[in-house]
């Protein structure tokens, strides 16, 4: 199964090294991975593939919101689907 993050706060150091450690502790791989720096606002989007992680979606989407809340940013998980419907034009 696939999935798109997105993270979206201030810029603050640890933010990259705390994602990817955590989708690495549930077996979640990063497919593709794109982050800039907006007016001083860290964004980053996430294609990961879920399908080793044995883990419910809504399960790692709550754990998101929550280490996103200690960083002091977004962070959002969707099905891969629900965002290229969201996002097509």
């Amino acid at each position: 199964m696939n999935a798109i993050i997105t993270v979206v706060g201030a810029d603050k150091v640890g933010i990259i090294a705390r994602v990817s450690a955590f989708l690495a502790e549930r077996n979640i791989n990063i497919e593709d991975i794109s982050q800039t720096i907006l007016s001083g606002n860290f964004v980053m989007m996430m294609a990961v593939d879920l399908s080793k992680s044995g883990g419910d979606l809504e399960a790692v989407k709550a754990e998101l919101s929550a280490l996103g809340a200690s960083l002091g940013v977004s962070i959002s998980l969707m099905h891969e689907k629900v965002f290229q419907a969201m996002h097509r034009i």
